[in-house]
């Protein structure tokens, strides 16, 4: 039976041996380092040497002593007895002979080791889940393998499955409740009464209010609660207890009146960004183009007169001699002899008139035409101005409190005939705005042109809003993050729990002196090995270079083997990959109702498969019509409707990230642990209007975009992901993203491309607990940083010339735990905070203080992995090599309908883009079984295959799958679980 929430098959592979580790775990768990040579070395006997081994590096890997330290994998035994220079590894039976040798062994262990029993280190475990679940929300099996992993890492030995899966279903259940109790007490008698008055149906309605209203996010807990406010019917809701149908509903309504406000600014950025700013910019581009042609022709007449006039009154000198003549001329009638010439005179003087015309003043600025052109588009502002401060109420920092005032007072000056210059707010008006506020050619003395001032004073609010010191009170996206945090009281609460999950001092001065100690030794490392290494090059300047790695060669024998792979692999219809996915997972039984209710549609697997192909492949309806109940247009159109949507899309979506981790796939374990992950995006043409589309000729052409950010893991489990606007720097949502993930392993390590690579992004990672690793062709910032000036650091003393301020970094150590705590408990998006850490383009006193901890680890890694001799640096780019593969059959997925989104709404895009990720995963899963079972043959028939070529292969291929045309839904007969494999040197004809 099942413990809690486990499976059978998870909690049989509790703290045991699931196969062989794969060769990371091996190189992880099982190496064994100095000191534990030096353990082992006082053994007398080979068996017993290689049985305390085993014993040592099982206990680190499992968190338990094995009643039976030999009865582990052969892989385990041969790894430990290779490094111990025992050529027989079978002299390891000899171990078990003598009981009292493994219980001395154990003992042993656990006092050099400092083992602890879980019953002392309980308490901490129970405070450690309980933050964790009251700061992140996660799912019980998530929270029970996180346990599991602090308990390995503590060195306390595991307790009984059942014990900890109690132990952690209680805990949540807790925090669950505390939850609910908060928030219902935070509402009064009468907004009780008004949130239960919306699970009401009207007379003569035929919903709720709330079904009314409810068309993304708050803290990640509250999110949950709107979200299924959002989801659920009325009639559900109603059936729970006081705390939890009220503190849903309070959720689900504060969710729906901040929506409402962000959609409405949502589209005041993008007019105000695309349609005045950028469009009379790219206006004014082509009218330049238009003038060019006069402006060349007037000023090579001029540049010809200019000329002549140089030539002929100055002083004449020979080179040779150094004899000095008199000018040519010395009349001003001579020299207007010699220009007319070769310039006549009135040619002369239209010329100079036309470039009168067509250039600026000299004290113009490089933005007064475009600023010029958009006054006249003083109309398309007008409708908005009046009603936008008064239906969204706005707040603003210090900073942005004068542009706040002077767009309130806007409306007050529109329509208006004359406007004096104390009327408005002179100090705004920076550069070009100034002349065209104040000394515009059509105005009266002593008035200012307001249609001018208008755009000014726009254009300033639209930067001040980007940045939030401009901000909606009632918004979530466009509020103010500095409110968000947590502060006062509450964070004062909140702070143990949060320095429990993300394991943080509450002071700073040792854990920065252990910071400055890792940073000296990986110089003073690395240091010592570059005369060894080629990738790192020193300019004259003493300045640090990586050189471009080149790609990793593809020896015969891995051509080979993927040659003989994807031949094997068994040529089906795209729905037949998800039936068959289905039929292994049970991914289909997240698919329920919205109504709650319990009765399921017969074939629904099908109808659903159908529906997963129609948006995923952006081909709609019509190509997966067909004669069966399951596949008729009515059908689709109900369980679209009714079973699809994004809650859903992600929580089938975590039954197949935690089958490919989970499973004993060989393949999968191959690829790594799940602990490394990378965040890129796919960019994808909206050509309809929206909102959440912006344009980048680059990627989108002459229309707009979204860009889809995803995170996949090492055994190519895509974990989730985040549809945005435009094209974004993936920095701003790479926190977002990971803390937002559908299911799988938390990643340790995170790597991207360059465009996530600043300081404080690093900082924040680092804070959040993970290890960050973007890929460096060259450094894009060459200047390296150390802690102690008087260090030296060999090669490295030149470039290391920045320094790290510790003392700036403790200053700000109380709000920078502020801050990574309010992101780690979702009271603010991470997006929000690194545009608030930074004001164009230059970090505010606490970014800085961020950035200089960034630094920090931003060193230690950039130096170091591309010098680890454990470790070829071109190993760390094949998380970002497979997730750049994703784009091939993500691309192709998608092509129906030229590959483009045609939702006008973010949440159609969600939608689409959920369903995307979910046949991707399901793609995944589906060669990664099969792929295995090709190896697993060719290895029993002799075929040379070598492990090192099997972690190459790669699960992102589709020639044996089709994606287009006509699909057929019928599952065969599988009685080993598996279609039968093709031959190796089989076509696709075959």
């Amino acid at each position: 039976m099942p413990v809690e929430f486990l499976t059978d098959e998870q909690a049989a592979a509790y703290a045991a041996f699931r196969g062989a580790p794969s060769r990371t775990e091996l190189e992880r768990f099982f190496f064994l380092d100095d000191a534990d040579r030096e353990l082992i070395e006082g053994k007398r006997r080979s068996h017993n040497r290689l049985g305390f081994a085993l014993q040592l590096t099982t206990a680190r890997y499992l968190g338990v002593f094995l009643d039976d330290p030999t009865d582990v994998p052969a892989e385990v035994v041969d790894y430990l007895a290779e490094q111990l220079d025992i050529g027989d590894a079978s002299v390891l039976k000899a171990y078990g002979e003598r009981e009292n040798t493994r219980l001395e062994h154990v003992r042993e262990l656990r006092r050099v080791l400092e083992y602890e029993e879980f019953a002392e280190a309980e308490a901490d475990l129970q405070t450690w889940v309980d933050a964790r679940a009251w700061t992140t929300g996660e799912v019980p099996k998530a929270l029970f393998d996180a346990a599991v992993g602090q308990l390995r890492e503590r060195r306390v030995l595991l307790p009984g499955v059942t014990t900890l899966t109690r132990l952690v279903t209680s805990v949540r259940e807790t925090a669950n409740q505390r939850l609910w109790d908060t928030l219902y007490g935070m509402l009064s008698i009468g907004q009780r009464a008004v949130l239960d008055s919306l699970l009401t149906v009207p007379s003569g309605a035929r919903v709720s209010e709330l079904d009314r209203l409810r068309r993304g996010p708050m803290p990640r807990r509250l999110a949950e609660l709107s979200r299924y406010g959002v989801d659920g019917k009325a009639s559900l809701l109603k059936r729970h207890g006081d705390s939890r149908r009220l503190a849903t509903l309070l959720a689900t309504a504060v969710y729906l009146t901040t929506r409402a406000v962000d959609d409405a600014l949502d589209l005041l950025e993008v007019l105000i960004a695309t349609k005045l700013l950028a469009k009379a910019e790219r206006e004014t581009v082509k009218e330049k183009i238009k003038t060019l042609p006069r402006v060349e022709r007037a000023g090579a007449k001029l540049a010809t007169a200019f000329q002549v006039v140089f030539d002929t009154t100055s002083e004449q000198v020979d080179t040779d001699t150094g004899e000095v003549s008199p000018p040519k001329v010395e009349t001003l009638t001579a020299m207007w002899e010699r220009i007319e010439a070769v310039v006549p005179r009135a040619e002369l003087a239209a010329a100079i008139a036309a470039l009168f015309e067509l250039t600026p003043p000299l004290d113009s600025d490089a933005d007064e035409a475009w600023r010029a052109m958009l006054v006249g588009r003083f109309g398309t502002v007008r409708p908005f101005l009046k009603l936008l401060v008064k239906v969204v109420d706005f707040g603003a920092t210090p900073e942005g409190m004068p542009v706040l005032t002077a767009l309130k007072s806007l409306p007050d000056l529109m329509g208006r005939k004359k406007v004096g210059p104390q009327e408005i707010d002179t100090d705004l008006l920076v550069g070009s705005w100034r002349r065209l506020v104040l000394s515009a050619p059509h105005l009266e003395p002593g008035t200012v042109d307001w249609k001018a001032y208008t755009f000014c004073i726009l254009e300033q609010f639209h930067r001040m809003l980007r940045r939030r010191e401009v901000f909606a009170k009632n918004s979530s996206k466009w509020g103010d993050p500095r409110a968000k945090l947590l502060a006062g009281e509450a964070w004062e609460q909140a702070k143990p729990t949060v320095l429990a999950s993300l394991n943080l001092p509450a002071g700073a001065s040792e854990h920065l002196t252990a910071r400055a100690a890792l940073l000296d030794g990986t110089y003073r490392e690395v240091a010592g090995r570059l005369p060894d290494n080629a990738q790192i090059v020193f300019d004259d300047d003493g300045r640090l270079h990586f050189a471009a790695l080149e790609s990793e060669p593809e020896p015969a024998s891995l051509l080979d083997l993927r040659a003989a792979v994807n031949a094997m692999l068994p040529r089906v219809d795209l729905p037949e990959v998800l039936l068959e996915v289905f039929s292994w997972t049970g991914a289909d039984q997240a698919f329920t109702s919205v109504t709650g209710g319990e009765a399921r549609l017969k074939d629904l697997p099908v109808t659903i498969a159908a529906l997963l192909v129609a948006h995923g492949c952006n081909v709609g309806y019509t190509p997966v019509i067909g004669a069966g109940d399951a596949l008729k247009y009515g059908r689709l159109s109900h369980v679209d409707q009714t079973y699809l949507r994004l809650a859903t899309y992600r929580a089938a979506n975590a039954t197949l990230i935690e089958h490919q981790a989970v499973s004993v796939i060989p393949l999968a374990q191959a690829w790594g642990g799940g602990l490394v992950a990378s965040v890129d995006g796919m960019r994808f043409v909206v050509p309809v209007p929206s909102v959440y589309a912006r344009p980048n000729p680059k990627y989108f052409g002459r229309r707009g975009g979204a860009t889809w950010l995803n995170m996949i893991n090492d055994q190519a489990a895509g974990l989730g992901g985040k549809v945005v606007a435009g094209t974004p720097r993936d920095s701003l949502y790479v926190l977002d993203v990971l803390y937002d993930r559908d299911g799988g392993k938390r990643p340790e390590m995170i790597v991207t491309d360059t465009a996530s690579y600043s300081d404080i992004v690093f900082g924040l990672l680092t804070l959040a607990g993970f290890a960050y690793a973007p890929q460096l062709a060259d450094l894009p910032d060459q200047k390296m940083w150390r802690i102690d000036r008087a260090a030296d650091y060999g090669a490295f003393q030149d470039a290391a010339r920045g320094r790290v301020d510790l003392a700036r970094i403790e200053r700000h150590w109380e709000d920078i735990l502020r801050i990574i705590g309010s992101i780690h408990t979702g009271a603010v998006r991470a997006y929000d905070v690194i545009r608030m850490l930074s004001r164009d383009g230059r970090p505010t006193p606490l970014g800085d203080a961020i950035a200089h901890y960034g630094r920090i680890a931003r060193r230690c890694t950039s130096c170091a992995w591309p010098t680890s001799p454990a470790t070829d640096g071109r190993s760390r780019c094949r998380p970002t090599s497979r997730r750049a593969a994703t784009r091939s059959p993500g691309r192709s997925s998608t092509a129906g309908r030229a590959g483009q989104l045609y939702q006008r709404y973010q949440d159609g895009m969600e939608d689409q883009i959920g369903a995307l990720g979910l046949v991707l995963n399901a793609l995944v899963l589906f060669n990664t079984r099969y792929m295995d079972a090709a190896v697993t043959q060719l290895r029993e028939d002799g075929f040379n295959v070598r492990d090192e070529d099997v972690a190459r292969l790669s699960p992102f291929v589709r020639h044996h799958i089709n994606m287009l045309g006509r699909y057929s839904f019928q599952l065969p007969d599988l009685p080993g679980d598996l279609r039968p494999l093709r031959e190796p040197d089989a076509t696709d004809e075959e």
